[in-house]
């Protein structure tokens, strides 16, 4: 089983009503589950502060943080002004990097873990103005 299809099925997983999916073909084996409420764990959650205007990007997923790309390189600091869209960090699963992409556009005000470090659900990541 390759990458995309790999992609493909936990796309495909998001946007049907299924709460849970396992799946085991020839050796390989993947597990999905959604939150009860109908909410998709693929999505970055947005919240916003009122008083400081401060956009908090919490984890999709429990992983492991990466803010450096394969080459060593982040993807970005403190005081960066990033677009909508534009990748922030990766968060590896079960040996799939996920890309977590900024949901809005900004100036990075804070990077709260370190490279390498473990992420948990819910967990805020990254900070935005």
């Amino acid at each position: 089983m390759d990458f995309k299809q790999i992609q493909t099925i936990i796309k495909d997983f998001e946007k049907s009503s299924m709460l849970n999916l396992e799946i085991e073909i020839e050796g390989f084996r993947i597990k999905l589950s959604k939150q009860p409420t109908g909410e998709t764990v693929v999505n970055t959650e947005l919240k916003k502060e009122e008083s400081t205007n401060l956009f908090e990007v919490k984890a999709p997923l429990v992983g492991t943080f990466y803010i450096n790309n394969a080459q060593g390189e982040a993807f970005v600091r403190v005081g960066d002004t990033v677009e909508e869209g534009q990748t922030l960090c990766i968060i590896e699963a079960m040996k799939i990097m996920n890309e977590i992409a900024a949901p809005k556009s900004g100036t990075v005000e804070e990077i709260r873990l370190k490279n390498g470090e473990p992420v948990g659900f819910d967990q805020v990541m990254i900070t935005i103005r």
